[in-house]
């Protein structure tokens, strides 16, 4: 059999890349491992979803097939929510759940994009974003950040095309951490209305920005569902990685398109990924509220071990789940900078050039996978190691 050249020329994910190293530390480590390679929940799932998962379980149809878009009383749900919370109108009609955030972003821009197409992606980009598009014969096109790596829709306006169908923002960001002030969102929300392109909105970590004030404007304006893209995950917030379930939030227009996709590769999502995302919208509020303020600190403690810059790596961003960490090892490549951080001083980060088409000499940092203490050993070993 012959094999596509476009899968072919991809590179392999940098998750799996990156754990790989693990077979060569093998069991000579000399102190105990700190992953902080892979964006986890550092808890199980709240005991509400817990036993809502096992009662459906155990139900005579608990497995059978669901609505296409979705069970309707998580779509009725997840819009409530976002109706309040953005001070806004998001209805039912507008939610399709998907079986994780990675793949909305898929089956949208599937949608959005023939092959030729290109889509503006800020740098760094989250990975799947970018191996996703090139996958799908489309051509992502890199928008350099501004001060304190956001992004500006002043500088994006250049790279607009005729071929271009949409713009990319990931707030808070991955890997940066970095949360998009509401205007600049805005900012990008009109530059595509002018375009007459999507604005494509990856919001998973929005549990986790330390606010209750909305993340931006725009679902308060009665025409967002021209523009607007929103996408979201319940892995993060409810703890529920393993269970992949998430959503877009779009126009009908562009939701029954995607639920022709949708029908395609998966008929339609888990149903178990969905009651549990259903009890923890409707029955885990505090739990998820106290969750959310725990990654808040680990965040705070992460700035506080590295303020003094230990072993000259300099913390450059933190935010939702991340740190973005620039390395002091100018000569070397991050990747074999990554590898002797495993190996010498047992710590798992991934390297920026997952998120990025050159080595800037970054690391991605996940702050929300171990205690406040680890953090500062995680200094600590920085240090050892720049020393």
């Amino acid at each position: 059999m012959r094999l596509t050249p476009r899968t072919l020329r991809q590179s392999d994910s940098p998750i799996g890349a990156t754990y790989a190293l693990l077979d060569e530390r093998g069991a000579r480590g000399n102190a105990e491992l700190l992953d902080l390679a892979q964006a986890a929940p550092a808890c199980p799932p709240a005991p509400s979803v817990v036993d809502h998962v096992v009662s459906v379980a155990r139900d005579a149809h608990g497995a059978d097939y669901v609505d296409l878009a979705g069970l309707p009383k998580l779509r009725s749900a997840f819009a409530a929510e976002l109706t309040r919370d953005y001070r806004g109108r998001v209805d039912a009609e507008n939610v399709v759940v998907t079986a994780g955030c990675n793949q909305a972003f898929c089956l949208v821009t599937s949608a959005l994009t023939q092959p030729g197409d290109e889509v503006v992606l800020p740098l760094p980009y989250y990975f799947n974003h970018d191996m996703w598009l090139r996958l799908d014969g489309v051509t992502p096109v890199y928008l350099d950040p501004g001060p304190g790596l956001v992004p500006s829709a002043a500088a994006a306006e250049s790279l607009i095309t005729p071929r271009t169908r949409a713009i990319v923002l990931v707030t808070p960001g991955n890997p940066t951490g970095v949360t998009l002030p509401p205007q600049e969102i805005t900012r990008f929300a009109r530059l595509a209305e002018r375009h007459g392109i999507a604005l494509i909105l990856d919001e998973t970590y929005r549990s986790f920005r330390g606010t209750d004030q909305p993340p931006h404007p725009l679902f308060s304006d009665p025409g967002w569902p021209e523009t607007v893209v929103s996408l979201h995950s319940f892995s993060k917030d409810l703890a529920i990685p393993g269970y992949r379930v998430g959503a877009v939030v779009a126009s009908p227009a562009l939701n029954r398109e995607v639920m022709k996709l949708l029908d395609c590769v998966a008929i339609c999502p888990p149903r178990i990924g969905q009651e549990a995302a259903w009890a923890g919208l409707t029955g885990a509020g505090p739990w998820r509220r106290e969750r959310s303020a725990e990654v808040v600190a680990r965040r705070e403690a992460f700035a506080r071990a590295m303020a003094g810059r230990p072993g000259g790596f300099e913390l450059l961003s933190v935010g939702g789940f991340f740190g973005w960490v620039r390395h002091p090892f100018t000569d070397r490549p991050t990747g074999d900078v990554v590898r002797e951080l495993l190996l010498k001083h047992d710590v798992l980060v991934l390297p920026g050039t997952a998120f990025h088409p050159e080595d800037r000499g970054t690391l991605r940092v996940s702050v929300s996978n171990v205690a406040e203490a680890a953090l500062h050993d995680f200094a600590g070993r920085l240090a050892a190691a720049g020393g």
